[in-house]
């Protein structure tokens, strides 16, 4: 499915959160079915004690991330990883998209005005999950050894430009 609209209409993390869904009564819920997450895996590479070396991608501000855009970063920098120095990585996703992203569809094109009128305030229906990061919050965790360190740095640089906001990366 095509993503509806761009990143930066949702990327602010000023509006009211919205996480509520109930198992248990899933039809007194404004939300009836949550959307599902892209993300597949959260952990990747080999968990080795060996490991000296952290390397963490952090938020400068509060943002909102969706999760195909996390997703994305997480491919290309695993893909990066593994094809470099395979088995000699552990890679983490830190966080996980719990907030509901909702859309008021409109009809758009001529005579779209006559067509439907709107409503002001209007709930919307859920179209995507997305995480909520606070300033200074680490988003995607390398360990590795020191001789690695370069090569997973490269690979935060390459999750970097799949993600919207700003960030920077701080090793241990």
């Amino acid at each position: 499915m095509a993503r509806l609209r761009p990143a930066r209409t949702c990327r602010k993390a000023n509006s009211q959160s919205w996480a509520r869904y109930s198992q248990k009564k899933p039809r007194k819920n404004y939300i009836r079915a949550l959307p599902h997450t892209s993300i597949q895996i959260f952990d990747m590479g080999k968990d080795k004690t060996e490991y000296n070396v952290k390397v963490y991608l952090t938020t400068n501000e509060p943002i909102q991330l969706r999760s195909n855009a996390l997703e994305a970063a997480r491919t290309v920098a695993h893909k990066f990883l593994d094809s470099i120095i395979p088995e000699s990585y552990y890679m983490k996703l830190l966080v996980y998209p719990h907030n509901v992203i909702r859309e008021h569809k409109m009809a758009s094109g001529a005579g779209a005005d006559r067509v439907s009128r709107g409503m002001s305030l209007a709930f919307g229906k859920p179209i995507s999950v997305a995480a909520r990061l606070k300033s200074k919050q680490h988003v995607f965790m390398i360990k590795t050894s020191s001789a690695n360190k370069q090569i997973a740095v490269d690979a935060m640089k390459k999750a970097l430009a799949k993600l919207s906001g700003t960030y920077y990366i701080s090793n241990e």
